[in-house]
């Protein structure tokens, strides 16, 4: 008898938090796409008149490597590259603002530590997916840029996928010329 006492209250429990969870709503717009999602989209993606993956991944190794990235891994049968760099991040208004705020707090008669803040050094990392078109007739590939900044403390202060054009346009641009010298064995 005790033994079913302690099922019925496990049940009845397990439908009251299942009753709670299913009265909670989804945020209205929830999964819309945000704003800009269709430019950046347009930014990351280009198609290329070919069905071999091979070639497009070989093809994308080299130009990662060409712009000074290393590779980080490569999954040439699902079309998947990913490589990173490292680059220094100092910005020089920034470290000015940091020692001016430091200064002042000296000035006060506290101790500020504004310019362990600011940035030092950072990781871009690139990530490459090409898969077949709708069609079947194209590889289409997508391209993203990250970037992890780390301050002079050693922690990370951002991390952050960048979207600048001129930088995917140097990768896409260097991307067709491999294809095209591949395509002609040069």
């Amino acid at each position: 008898m005790i033994k079913i006492t302690h099922f019925l209250k496990r049940v009845n429990i397990i439908f009251l938090c299942l009753g709670i969870v299913g009265c909670a709503s989804i945020p209205t717009g929830f999964l819309k796409p945000s704003e800009g999602y269709l430019q950046k989209r347009e930014l990351q993606m280009k198609q290329y008149d070919t069905t071999d993956q091979e070639k497009i991944i070989t093809s994308v190794a080299g130009v990662l490597q060409d712009l000074g990235f290393t590779l980080d891994d490569s999954e040439t049968d699902v079309g998947f590259v990913a490589a990173s760099k490292k680059a220094d991040a100092t910005n020089k208004g920034q470290v000015a603002g940091a020692m001016f705020l430091d200064i002042l707090a000296a000035l006060g008669g506290s101790s500020g530590n504004a310019t362990a803040q600011t940035d030092r050094s950072q990781v871009i990392k690139a990530s490459v997916i090409s898969k077949l078109s709708l069609g079947g007739d194209k590889i289409v590939v997508r391209v993203t840029f990250q970037r992890i900044v780390w301050n002079r403390a050693n922690q990370i202060s951002r991390v952050e996928t960048l979207s600048d054009p001129a930088m995917y346009q140097k990768f896409y641009d260097s991307l067709s010329k491999a294809i095209f010298l591949e395509a002609q064995k040069i």
